[in-house]
């Protein structure tokens, strides 16, 4: 029997990617957009290529009645789920941390209501199917921002945190579904270009690559494959938070 995967924020980047990913392992694949949809039928027709079933929804998951019906459309198209991969995420673009009028409280819920709680929603719509499929399995796209508080503004490196958190404790909970999550660092790619401006972009870019143990960034391909390990590649790990930035949290070698 094949096996589902719920992606949200499928539609471009790191979500892109891991449908794709998925698809060529041969599951069928439910790509989740809030308003790309165009984008993501693109991703759904590459999926499809490789001979699995796809589905696209279009809704905003910050809303928690659409998280509901997205797993309820999945379950009614497939009548399973198996691995759901949270990854749409929020942000408001306000790097100088000092500066406290850079964020105000709609923010702060904006950000939160799709980086924790919606993740927090797909999970409690989506147990009943985890707990009876044979790989059970959420991974939680966090990111470095919630371990070392460096990020596009506070709220989002709040957000990240608190995910992390809620990976630890959901994973303890709610075995024996695995609740993972990955924490990328700066990751390749238009979105984060967008946000800082071409110039720093590459900046930021050339300084982690030169300073880090391994000379790299994260692609979204990088940042897929760990997300496949997690959801399929292991059965005895839960709980964890896998850091993927080239080993830039280590900080410099001070013999280098």
């Amino acid at each position: 029997m094949s096996k589902v995967v719920l992606i949200t924020g499928a539609s471009r980047g790191v979500g892109a990617a891991s449908a794709v990913l998925f698809s060529k392992s041969g599951f069928d694949v439910v790509l989740n957009c809030s308003s790309t949809r165009s984008d993501a039928e693109k991703i759904a027709e590459e999926c499809a290529s490789n001979g699995v079933r796809t589905l696209v929804i279009e809704k905003d998951i910050s809303d928690e009645e659409n998280c509901n019906s997205i797993v309820g459309e999945t379950i009614q198209e497939f009548g399973q789920l198996d691995v759901l991969v949270n990854n749409a995420a929020r942000t408001k673009f306000a790097f100088n941390h000092a500066d406290m009028s850079a964020l105000n409280t709609q923010d702060f819920l904006s950000i939160y209501a799709t980086n924790v709680i919606a993740p927090y929603n797909l999970i409690k719509y989506s147990l009943n199917y985890l707990n009876i499929s044979e790989i059970g399995s959420v991974v939680n796209v966090a990111s470095m921002a919630g371990i070392n508080a460096i990020g596009s503004s506070v709220a989002y490196a709040a957000s990240k945190a608190a995910l992390i958190n809620m990976t630890t404790s959901l994973a303890r909970a709610l075995g024996p579904i695995k609740v993972n999550a990955v924490c990328p660092g700066f990751i390749e790619g238009e979105w984060l270009k967008k946000g800082l401006g071409e110039e720093i972009y590459n900046a930021t870019r050339e300084t982690i690559m030169n300073t880090n143990p391994l000379g790299k960034v994260c692609t979204p391909d990088d940042v897929a494959n760990a997300i496949y390990y997690l959801a399929c590649g292991q059965e005895i790990t839960t709980g964890e938070t896998l850091i993927l930035d080239g080993g830039s949290y280590l900080g410099g070698n001070p013999l280098k």
